[in-house]
């Protein structure tokens, strides 16, 4: 869920679902609150009439019948009951009901203004809707009305009785209205964003296969338009590489010729010491050219990918070490495929060995299983790495003077072309001195899955 959260998905799902709710939301505040002023427009307005009814039929009955007739009539929210001892209140403003109802009686009723309000205006209501009022706000007031007769009669219009179930089920009705917003809500934020996970998905393939096929251009304006310069950064990236790769190939092809015919001369050079000086700088240089390619080479990756097992391609490096002198063991198997180019992992590993060996003596080798991916880890016997040179390492043609000298015939490339490799499988190499000494190297290759 956390990732959810955190992705441009769910960011957009949740200010689409935020909006869509408080729009919502409002929408309903506004028609609840004019539904409601309507319905206290229309409950005066059906007081009034009641209340007139009220008085003019009482009027016209005797009044020895008045109590019965009274008991009966007054039983909503609009009560007429004799006066008892209350007394005008002499002076109070008339309010705008007690106008209408004295013009719509005539001049023959008289009408004086309580002070007194009924208990019911002032208590709370339990509101019919989510958004519905808790107080009445309509016609709540007491009044005395002189009749033709000189009776005085009390008339009280109250608030009117909510429905008995009141709102309790209310919010188990909006239920399917929220659950509609959010999958509205939800397409909308995975439409909106697959076209980025696409290209997202395509920049992650690229770094592994600068071949893969270009980007499909659909979609809206916006989205053709970065497909289109998507497949436009490929090719030119494609043929950067291209170029830069035979370069490198004809400078080292150009060089071996002249290396040659120098390695010819110093056939002819008398001084012995001096010539063993010479071939030996000689033999440097052809070792830092052919690596150079190697080099050029790693970072090429026209290179069919397939699947590959991990465990055999392992057993067969190490076998191939062993066989040539070198003291290598491995241990544990992955039981997994990976994709990948099967010389160029080959030489990723076959690197990894020869520098674990020419600066440690030996190089023991474990992989074990991860949950989506493979830990292989090369230990050897040497005497580790500063933690300040960990990073330098990975550097062109950067040696640590105290283990890799030239007599020893490193260049400091071989790291660089394993890390180069690694990264174009989506793989990480890293680097860490052993608790127990020497230095551990720690490959984490993804995977293959044949569905994707």
């Amino acid at each position: 869920m956390k990732a959810f959260i955190g992705s441009m998905t769910g960011r957009v799902f949740l200010v689409l679902l935020l909006g869509i709710i408080a729009s919502a939301a409002l929408t309903q505040w506004l028609a609840v609150s004019e539904r409601t002023r309507a319905l206290e427009r229309y409950r005066d307005f059906h007081a009034l009439e009641r209340a007139e009814q009220l008085i003019t039929t009482a009027d016209v009955v005797p009044q020895a019948s008045r109590p019965p007739y009274l008991r009966v009539a007054s039983r909503g929210s609009v009560r007429l009951e004799p006066a008892g001892t209350a007394a005008a209140a002499g002076g109070l403003p008339a309010t705008e009901f007690t106008q209408t109802l004295q013009t719509r009686l005539g001049t023959g009723f008289t009408l004086y203004p309580l002070a007194e309000r009924p208990a019911e205006c002032d208590l709370p209501r339990k509101p019919i809707t989510l958004f519905g009022p808790k107080q009445w706000h309509g016609t709540c007031e007491t009044m005395l009305v002189r009749m033709h007769d000189g009776a005085v009669m009390k008339l009280s219009v109250l608030p009117p009785r909510p429905p008995p179930s009141g709102g309790r089920k209310e919010p188990l009705t909006l239920l399917p209205f929220l659950l509609s917003i959010a999958v509205l809500a939800y397409f909308v934020a995975r439409m909106a964003m697959r076209p980025l996970k696409q290209l997202a998905q395509a920049a992650k393939d690229l770094g592994n296969d600068i071949n893969r096929p270009p980007l499909a251009i659909g979609g809206a304006s916006e989205i053709r338009q970065a497909a289109g310069a998507f497949n436009a950064m490929q090719a030119r990236i494609r043929q950067h590489i291209s170029q830069r790769t035979e370069m490198l190939a004809a400078i080292t092809h150009d060089l071996q010729t002249p290396l040659t015919r120098m390695r010819l001369r110093l056939e002819k050079v008398h001084d012995a010491e001096l010539q063993q000086r010479l071939v030996d700088d000689l033999s440097a240089m052809q070792q830092m050219v052919k690596e150079g390619l190697d080099l050029a080479r790693s970072m090429d990756s026209t290179e069919t990918m397939q699947a590959l097992d991990l465990d055999s391609l392992l057993d067969s490096v190490c076998s191939d070490a062993a066989d040539s002198g070198q003291q290598v063991d491995l241990k544990g198997q992955a039981a997994m495929a990976l994709m990948g180019r099967p010389l160029a992992i080959r030489r990723c590993l076959v690197n990894l060995l020869d520098n674990a060996v020419k600066y440690g003596q030996y190089a023991h080798v474990t992989v074990e299983r991860m949950v989506g991916a493979a830990r292989i880890r090369i230990r050897d016997g040497g005497p580790g790495i500063a933690p300040e040179q960990m990073a330098r390492v990975f550097e062109p043609f950067y040696r640590i003077e105290s283990s890799r000298s030239r007599a020893s015939g490193g260049t400091g490339l071989g790291l660089t072309i394993a890390r180069n490799i690694a990264e174009q499988h989506g793989a990480s190499l890293m680097l860490a001195n052993h608790a127990q000494g020497g230095l551990e190297v720690t490959l984490i290759v993804p995977e293959y899955y044949a569905g994707r």
